[in-house]
């Protein structure tokens, strides 16, 4: 049996996803499962174990290189290249998880016997389907929605664990990194994500500066921010801003596979709403999450060991990426965030 998952992005969508296809490996354990995803998230799926293949869509990479024409030849080529390669195996089940027209002109290119998903999704992309479920309910949990196509299918959807992402030598390089860093392991590990792509998701950076002075001058902790390359120079603002020690910028030093290494061995991840956030709470790591314009209910980090810090606010959620004033956020209190992390610490 050949079943195709079609996930493209975001990272947070992506990793919310995973708990979807373990439950799909379980109920159709000799299936060939391939995963078609974007390349921001392709490198956390490279070696997750039963997942036999991943077909990387180039997506980004394609809009950008067309921007020069002299590169339209090479875009044309690999654009058919990729779409042979989809073509090439014929699917018995083709999953859209992501129920947008990106994910939808692939759903409809595959070869495939039965093409499942939720009906009247955005972009018309329910159109592609020939199996569609219900709409389902906008203020239903993402990961919950994702289990729904599964258990369509007959899986359990009710029981899941994340297997290791990460590589043995991975693990053996991130040991000792984080032994260097932490060399008294009985002193908690907290790691601080401060990133978003939404401008209105951000808690002020000074405020992180705040929050990890206390974490390591009142509960003597190792503090380590994440990100990507291009946030280093914000993490470095960040703790630059401090004259204590035990705070590390990792921002662009691990890949996705090392980060969730990372996290899962953190006592505690601060985040903003963002893919880390995710990655962190699926791998059981408790999370102390800041929400503002979104809606944790729906997208929150998934689980009960998780604390979410939210001001009530009459505009909030507003769901908007640019905003003159982002109280929301701005409002949350360093000293309540500091509480939050505190309290989960405590139930270790």
């Amino acid at each position: 049996m050949n079943i195709l998952i079609v996930k493209l992005s975001a990272l947070g969508d992506v990793v919310q996803s995973i708990p979807a296809f373990e439950a799909l490996r379980n109920h159709y354990a000799s299936a060939h499962i391939t995963w078609l995803v974007e390349e921001e998230a392709a490198g956390l799926l490279q070696y997750y174990p039963g997942l036999d293949e991943i077909l990387v869509c180039r997506r980004c990479s394609w809009l950008k290189e067309l921007r020069n024409p002299l590169l339209w030849p090479k875009v044309s080529f690999d654009i058919f290249r990729f779409c042979g390669n989809l073509r090439q195996r014929y699917y018995d089940v083709i999953i859209d998880l992501q129920g947008l027209l990106k994910s939808a002109i692939w759903v409809g290119l595959a070869r495939g016997r039965r093409k499942i998903g939720f009906d009247r999704t955005r972009e018309g992309s329910w159109r592609f389907l020939n199996e569609r479920l219900p709409p389902y309910d906008p203020d239903r949990h993402a990961l919950e929605r994702y289990l729904d196509l599964i258990r369509y299918l007959g899986a359990d959807g009710d029981s899941f664990r994340v297997h290791d992402l990460w590589t043995p030598t991975e693990e053996r390089l991130l040991q000792e990194r984080l032994s260097q860093i932490r060399p008294n392991s009985g002193s908690p590990l907290v790691a601080c994500h401060p990133i978003s792509r939404w401008q209105t998701k951000l808690w002020p950076e000074a405020n992180f500066t705040r929050l990890a002075v206390e974490l390591i001058t009142r509960l003597r902790a190792t503090v380590v921010f994440t990100g990507s390359t291009q946030d280093r120079d914000t993490i470095t603002r960040i703790i630059g801003e401090t004259d204590v020690g035990g705070l590390y910028n990792w921002a662009g030093t691990t890949n996705l596979r090392e980060l969730a290494y990372v996290y899962k061995n953190a006592n505690v991840v601060v985040s903003t709403d963002s893919g880390p956030m995710h990655l962190a709470a699926v791998l059981g790591t408790p999370v102390v999450a800041l929400f503002g314009p979104t809606a944790p209910w729906r997208t929150g980090p998934y689980g009960n060991t998780h604390r979410v810090l939210r001001m009530e606010r009459d505009c909030s959620p507003c769901f908007q990426r640019s905003c003159e004033t982002v109280e929301c956020m701005t409002a949350l209190k360093v000293e309540d965030v500091f509480q939050a992390v505190a309290e989960q610490l405590d139930k270790e």
